[in-house]
This record gives structure tokens, C-alpha cells and sequence, in this order.
């Protein structure tokens, strides 16, 4: 009689709690209820078009005990929230903060277990999580699985790349949902082992382009304490249902109360454009803990790095392989002259930064290991702080400091995550002597300790332990190989830039980035937060230093120009050789000139895979530059400059000529100046896998 009893009250809860709330406009719709059997639904409208029709949510525990269904709804609180913030660096000088929130606390009368289930309604999206409050029945758990649910409403058009545990170095496919075969179709990235949980299983940030028109991305905010979730695709319902990285041992997380899941992010718009523009992943990041970050400056760089993966450079210093750093003299080594980074090339390079205002010089290959590190799976290969016996890192350091040229440390950890860990420490003191302010990590192959993954719950502790180290330090991170970025550099500005995805370096070894797959980037993992893509090669043809090179870089010139603009980071690099920019210091003009940290951003026009238009101001000159880029596709744009103040400007356009095309002609370009307004429109035609780049500069 009593479960009877209990089973009438549920339902009639599922009646009378199904609830309608509203983003502060009212464009999106939340809806909610819980069901007769004690499930927790909700769906999500944008204009009055059904965006996700009725989906679950819950987790399920370890042990077959579950937080998925048998729940009542206890207590729903509301609230409005609104400010205007100002990013430490950014895409914005100021950025608004508006939105609804929805806290609905759920209790199991059975297990007398309480989760809370947060909802923030923006105009541009939702964002939910699981929270865990303090309680007698739920001190200590282990999450095997999270069961968030996006029901979609149609075969959607989606952009998309593999779940895998420990990369995200893939080309995207466009495709059907019902098409999707993560197994099938892939350039993949055979150095290691593969951690791809199956073919239905695909990474996020996912794009899609729904069949009624509209644009949705789904991500996540704020990871920490968490692993990176993938979607799992059920073709035939059209049901994304979420899949956590597990360990070493299947499990997926270990929490105690009280306690946190990061968000779970929706983007959505009738535009393409707003999809770039929208700014609630960052929002729903905590802001920063410190007052004073003016110790934190965006820069552009150069950097000993793209000889090395062209096969003109080594990183290792001895022709000599398997040697091991304490059982070896240094000294009594021959060294290879290939090496990379000796003290004279870095010189150089620092006399070609201190000549053209760059701010710093990355340097690779600077410490002994590079032996006997790729895919040994070895613990200590690397101690980060033992110069090859060619680079005199004090003789480099003073002549740095003489041309007034900051250092880029490089910290490549190969994945043994322990020895980095307990190093760090003398890592940092060593950066610190020598002046180093930022430094770039790398985490290639498979993670020590074994049957760990760079997306797993350790790993995600890991780099926040590392970034809180180094903001305790005054240095920033540029991490390589590391989980893809979820906004937290709101959080941590010293977390610079990331590389999370296929780079520019694909080029320099592969088959390469397709044409159409840097107008894909902005709308997936650019989505998250800035990349270090390296762009800006000149010499786009690699048989200019190897006669037998099939490999190319698959865009124009002047497409690399306009990637400085269009794939945004604070720390940009000048990635090509410096001989190859003095050949072409014309075209160079354009990347010594383009700032890095930005007033305001436009986004003109955009389509994922296919075009993308930005323009941004300076945030210190107030001047524009303007970024414009294609896929395979030949296309022209008539750019309307309403967005300038009153006053006359001049436009520098480096642009593709007219018989430039990626593949057959890809170094051909024209740069001419033309007086604007505001009232102007300027007309361009793009090549095949081309672009153009504009300076807009106020004539006083």
C-alpha cells in the first residue's frame, strides 16, 4: 500500500513540478520534471524551435548503486545575475555576464541520498552540473559513469573528430550524426597506442548544423577535480549521451561531499557568427582568486622549432641513441651538427626578435634526454634543468637580457608525469634564475604512471597543480599534448594557450591540415580557449629543403597571415624559419604588426568548414586588423567597415594574387593600400584554400 501511495505522489509530482523558466530575454526555454519513475528530464527550446527534445540526466556509482532515477524534487531556488567583467587578456576589453540561474535538489527517499542539479539560462545557451552537498549517505563515492543526455531532434550535419583518451590531433569529418564511425576515415596519429573508446564515440567540442538551421555546440566549462567527457552517439534515436575517461583501473572519478561536476555547456544560435561571439563558457568559469596579474603579458614569439620538425634541426645533440642522463659524461659526447639549439643559433635567433620587436624566443632541445625519450616509456628521461654542452645558458641568457628579448622554457615531460612532478619544484627555481617567465610543456605519449590518460581525473589534477604552481611562481603555461581547454584561463590567466588539437605542425610530417580545417577550429576547439596553432609559414612547399618531400603546408601565404587574426591566442608564434621571413619582409610587415591581446572582436561572416571574417581591435593603438579565410573553395566577400569610428583610415591588404591557389600556387600574394571610412565597403576575392589580411590603421 505504501509503495502504491509513494508511486501516486510521484507521478502527480511529475505533473504539477513540470516547469517552464526563461534566459534573461527570454529566448531560450528550460523545461523540466521528473518522471513516474523518478527520472530527471529536461528539454531545451531557442525561439520556440525544439533544440533538445526530453533528455535524462543522472550519474551512476560504483557497485551498481545509482543516482539515475527514484527521485523527488525537494526545493527549487531561482535567481538573476549580472555583471560586466574585464578579462586580465582577451578577445574583448569587457565582457557581460547575464543569466538565470535554476537549482532544483533532488532527494532519494530510498537511499536518503540528496544531488542538486544547477541550471544557468543565457540568451546564447545553458549551461547544467551535479553538485553533491555534505551528507551522512554520500561522503565518499566513485563515479562509474555520468549519464547526461542531449536528445537531438533530427540527423544534424555535425563536425566532429574521435574520442580518444589521450589526443585530439585529428582532422574533422562532416558528416550525419547517423554517418558518424570514429574508426573509420581518420589520419590517425600511429606513434602510440590508441585510446578510442569505439565508433560511436566522439570528442567535444562537437559543432553542429541542425536541420531546421539553427548552429549548436556542446562542451564543458570549468574541468577540474573531473574527467574529460566524450558523447556517445546512439545513430539510430539521435541521443548524445556523455562517456567519462577512465583510469587505470575503469574507474571513472573519486569524489567526496561536498562536491562538484564541472558544466555542461549548449551554445546555440540562428547564426554562425554568435556561436564565435558567445562568451559562456568564460562565464561560467570562477574569476581569478588574485588582484594583481600585471605580471602576465601576451607576446609574440619566435622560436627554434619548426627546423626541427622539417628534419633541418634535431632536438638530440649526440648521433648517439639509448643513452641514459646518469650513467652518461656530457662532455665526451660528439655532437650532432643538426643539433637545434646551441648557443649560436639562439643568438641568432634572439638578434632576429630584438630586430623586428618580437618579444621572446622559444628554444627546443636546449636540455639533455632527447635520446632516449620517444615511446620508451622510461621515468626519468628529462630533469629540466641540464644544458646540452652546445648551449651556454648563461652566455644566452645575458646576451637575452642585452637585446631586451624574454626566454620561452620547454619543459617536455614525454608523459612521465611523476618524475616532472617531482622536479617541478627545482624546474621552476631553474626557470627563475635564469629569468624565464613562461614556459611551454609537453606531454607526448602514453602517461607514467601506466594506465593513466592525459583526459583522466589524475591528469586533469595534474595540470591544475602544475598551473598553480606556476601562478604561485609568476610564470605562465603554453601545455602541449594536455587536455583540451574548458575556460579556466578565466580562472588561471598564466594559463596562456594550449595546443589540444591538430597544429600547425601536421604540415610539416603528414599529409597535413585540409584547407577547410582552420575554418573548422574557432567552432570546436577554439570554442574552449586559446591555441597555440603556430602559424605564419612562409616556405610553404617542403621540397625547398628536401628535393623528395611530398609535404606542403595547405594553404596560401597570405591564409597564414590571416590566421593571426581568425585562431586567437595571447601568445602567437612566427613559426617559420627566420631566413624564410627575411625573403618575404613585405608579407612579414603584417605578423610584426598584429597585436595579440584584443579591445573588441567583430565576427563579419562565418560558416564552419567552409569561411570565417573577423575583425579586432588593438587594444592599445585602437587600431583594426582583420582576418579572412576559406576552405577549398574559391570566395569573395564585400567587407562593409561600419564598425570604425568617424576619421579617415588607411587599409594595408596583403592578399592571395589572382592566380594564387594552396596547392599549385600557394606563395603568390599582393599587398596594396586603400583610404577607408566607415562608410567604405572592400571587396576581395579569396583563392582556393586562401585568405587575406588587413591593417586599418586611423590616419591622424
Amino acid at each position: 500500500m505504501k509503495f502504491k501511495l509513494l508511486t501516486i505522489l510521484i507521478f502527480l509530482a511529475s505533473i504539477i513540478m513540470a516547469k517552464s523558466y526563461y534566459s534573461p530575454s527570454k529566448t531560450l526555454t528550460l523545461n523540466f520534471r521528473i518522471n513516474q519513475k523518478g527520472e530527471f528530464l529536461y528539454q531545451l527550446k531557442y525561439k520556440d524551435i525544439q533544440v533538445i527534445k526530453e533528455s535524462r540526466l543522472g550519474i551512476e556509482l560504483k557497485n551498481s548503486e545509482s543516482l539515475l532515477d527514484g527521485f523527488e524534487i525537494i526545493e527549487i531556488d531561482t535567481n538573476s545575475f549580472f555583471e560586466i567583467w574585464k578579462p586580465i587578456w582577451g578577445e574583448v576589453k569587457k565582457i557581460t555576464n547575464n543569466y538565470n540561474q535554476v537549482q532544483i535538489k533532488l532527494l532519494q527517499p530510498e537511499s536518503k541520498r540528496i544531488i542538486i542539479i544547477k541550471f544557468r539560462i543565457y540568451d546564447d545557451g545553458l549551461g547544467f552540473r551535479y553538485e553533491f552537498p555534505k551528507q551522512e549517505n554520500l561522503k565518499h563515492f566513485i563515479i562509474q559513469e555520468e549519464r547526461s543526455q542531449f536528445a537531438l531532434t533530427g540527423d544534424h550535419i555535425a563536425f566532429w573528430i574521435p574520442a580518444d583518451y589521450d589526443s585530439q590531433e585529428y582532422v574533422y569529418t562532416k558528416s550525419k550524426l547517423s554517418e558518424i564511425n570514429a574508426l573509420k576515415g581518420h589520419d590517425f596519429i600511429e606513434i602510440y597506442t590508441k585510446s578510442i573508446p569505439g565508433e560511436n564515440f566522439i570528442q567535444t567540442p562537437l559543432m553542429l548544423k541542425t536541420i531546421e538551421g539553427l548552429y549548436v555546440n556542446i562542451h564543458e566549462a570549468s574541468l577540474l577535480d573531473y574527467p574529460v567527457y566524450y558523447l556517445q552517439v546512439d545513430k539510430q534515436n539521435l541521443i548524445l549521451e556523455t562517456h567519462l575517461c577512465p583510469d587505470a583501473l575503469g574507474n571513472k572519478a573519486y569524489l567526496q561531499t561536498p562536491s562538484k561536476t564541472p558544466w555542461r555547456t549548449i551554445i546555440i544560435s540562428d547564426k554562425a557568427e554568435s556561436i564565435l561571439s558567445s562568451k559562456l563558457i568564460l562565464n561560467l568559469n570562477e574569476p581569478p582568486a588574485l588582484e594583481n596579474y600585471e605580471w602576465i603579458k601576451p607576446k609574440k614569439y619566435i622560436g627554434i622549432w619548426w627546423g626541427m620538425h622539417i628534419g633541418i634541426y634535431s632536438w638530440n645533440y649526440s648521433d648517439e641513441v639509448n643513452i641514459k642522463i646518469d650513467e652518461v659524461d656530457w662532455r665526451t659526447l660528439s655532437p650532432n651538427n643538426r643539433h637545434g639549439a646551441t648557443t649560436e643559433r639562439t643568438k641568432l635567433y634572439i638578434d632576429f626578435a630584438a630586430k623586428h620587436g618580437f618579444d621572446a624566443v622559444l628554444i627546443e632541445g636546449w636540455n639533455v634526454g632527447w635520446e632516449d625519450w620517444l615511446g620508451k616509456w622510461k621515468e626519468n628521461v628529462f630533469d629540466f634543468v641540464t644544458p646540452y654542452p652546445d648551449f651556454d645558458i648563461d652566455e644566452v641568457t645575458q646576451y637575452a637580457k642585452a637585446k631586451n628579448v624574454e626566454l620561452i622554457m620547454h619543459h617536455e615531460t614525454s608523459s612521465s608525469v611523476s618524475n616532472y612532478e617531482r622536479r617541478l619544484d627545482e624546474a621552476f627555481n631553474f626557470m627563475k634564475k635564469y629569468n624565464y617567465k613562461t614556459v611551454k610543456t609537453g606531454y607526448v605519449g602514453p602517461i607514467i604512471p601506466r594506465g593513466e590518460h592525459h583526459d583522466g581525473q589524475w591528469m586533469v589534477n595534474h595540470y591544475i597543480r602544475v598551473l598553480k604552481k606556476a601562478l604561485k611562481e609568476k610564470i605562465c603555461i603554453n601545455s602541449h599534448e594536455s587536455v583540451r581547454l574548458t575556460g579556466l584561463h578565466r580562472t588561471y590567466p598564466n594559463w596562456l594557450s594550449a595546443e589540444a588539437a591538430r597544429g600547425n605542425e601536421f604540415n610539416a610530417w603528414s599529409s597535413g591540415n585540409p584547407p577547410e580545417h582552420e575554418t573548422i577550429l574557432p567552432f570546436t576547439r577554439l570554442i574552449g580557449g586559446p591555441m597555440d596553432y603556430t602559424p605564419g609559414i612562409f616556405q610553404i612547399k617542403l621540397d625547398y629543403y628536401n628535393p623528395n618531400s611530398i609535404y606542403q603546408v595547405n594553404t596560401t601565404l597570405a591564409k597564414q597571415l590571416a590566421l593571426y587574426v581568425i585562431i586567437y591566442s595571447p601568445l602567437q608564434m612566427a613559426a617559420d624559419l627566420p631566413e624564410n621571413y627575411e625573403r618575404f619582409l613585405d608579407a612579414f610587415q603584417f605578423i610584426k604588426e598584429v597585436p595579440v591581446d584584443w579591445k573588441d572582436t567583430k565576427v563579419l561572416y562565418a560558416e564552419p568548414g567552409d569561411y570565417i571574417v573577423i575583425a579586432r581591435q588593438d587594444k592599445n593603438s585602437g587600431n583594426w586588423f582583420m582576418g579572412a579565410i576559406t576552405d577549398e573553395n574559391p570566395r569573395e566577400f564585400s567587407i562593409k567597415t561600419d564598425f570604425l569610428d568617424e576619421g579617415k583610415y588607411v587599409a594595408e591588404i596583403y592578399r592571395d594574387s589572382e592566380s594564387a591557389h594552396w596547392k599549385y600556387n600557394p606563395m603568390s600574394y599582393k599587398i596594396e593600400k586603400k583610404f577607408i571610412n566607415k562608410n567604405s565597403h572592400i571587396k576581395l576575392k579569396l583563392a582556393p584554400g586562401g585568405g587575406f589580411a588587413i591593417a586599418i590603421k586611423k590616419i591622424e
